[in-house]
């Protein structure tokens, strides 16, 4: 069986955060989500990232929906499927844009976030980050979802 090939898209939020050396949440640098996380290397999966500038996902907007499906857009060929990490104020919101900006298609496009940072030890961004890689990777869903604590939402049975 062909290894899938996903791209995880960052956008910000509270699941690509980390505590600096003096407590300070900042920015993780998820190029290095393999050796931080190791358990991602059994997912059978190749891991790409595009990182863009993180925004508070209350900050989101139409320009930030427009990227992110050109980001989709342009690499559609590449990839199997794509999740996209992104802040729980405004991930339903940028879902639903999505599945109308990207009508017709065939590979996964799943939207995660967490309640807290992957970077802590009871994180919930953890199951959230490989659950939706594994649901992208396996090709299950064929359109933009919601994966969210233990539940995967289709906006097709949602709006």
């Amino acid at each position: 069986m062909k290894k899938q090939s996903i791209l995880i898209i960052y956008t910000g939020g509270t699941i690509g955060m980390q505590r600096d050396d003096s407590g300070t949440l900042v920015p993780f640098d998820f190029n290095s989500i393999e050796k931080e996380f190791p358990s991602v290397r059994h997912l059978n999966v190749d891991i790409d990232v595009h990182k863009m500038t993180p925004i508070n996902s209350s900050n989101v907007t139409p320009q930030l929906w427009t990227e992110l499906a050109h980001t989709v857009r342009d690499n559609y060929d590449k990839y199997s499927g794509f999740v996209v990490l992104h802040g729980t104020d405004t991930m339903s919101y940028t879902a639903s844009a999505l599945s109308f900006m990207l009508e017709g298609l065939d590979k996964p496009v799943i939207l995660t976030g967490s309640q807290i940072p992957l970077s802590e030890l009871r994180s919930d961004g953890r199951d959230n980050l490989i659950t939706s890689v594994m649901i992208a990777g396996e090709g299950i869903a064929r359109e933009v979802c919601l994966y969210f604590s233990g539940k995967l939402v289709r906006l097709v049975d949602w709006l």
